[in-house]
């Protein structure tokens, strides 16, 4: 018997749950406190001080202006902690037997297929380097200085 639409989807749902705690949880507070930090720093610079002398709005202030500052810090921890981030999921899919690459690269080590393990290494520095580069294509958005 076969699962179909919206009870399939809720029992993916279901056994996603755990996996998906596991690697949120930690990263979250991580990113919460480095927002947090560099949200506070922003707003205590002279230019935020400037825009509200100015009578802009604080919704304006903060989201125009202060907050495009803040996500810079965030953008690069989130870029050089990409190959951490894909390494955990990667032992959460081992943990958890969900399929995936690193389930596939637990099972390629063990069975000594190095061919394997080589270009599946390959593909996560491939995946690392495109998320450094996109990482440089946001800087580009958020901070028109470094145009």
């Amino acid at each position: 018997a076969s699962m179909e639409g919206l009870k399939y989807f809720l029992s993916v749902l279901h056994h996603l749950f755990l996996p998906m705690m596991t690697l949120a949880l930690l990263y979250l507070a991580l990113y919460s406190r480095l927002a947090r930090a560099s949200m506070m720093e922003v707003l205590n610079s002279d230019y935020i001080r400037t825009a509200r002398a100015k009578g802009m709005s604080e919704g304006v202030v903060i989201f125009r202006h202060a907050l495009r500052n803040a996500l810079a810090p965030l953008v690069t921890v989130t870029a050089i902690q990409f190959g951490m981030i894909f390494s955990g999921a990667m032992l959460v899919e081992v943990v958890f037997s969900w399929p995936g690459m690193g389930t596939l690269i637990y099972s390629a080590i063990g069975a000594r297929d190095y061919p394997l393990i080589q270009f599946a290494f390959f593909v996560v520095a491939v995946c690392v380097l495109l998320a450094n580069f996109v990482a440089d294509l946001l800087y580009l958005w958020l901070d028109p200085r470094t145009r």
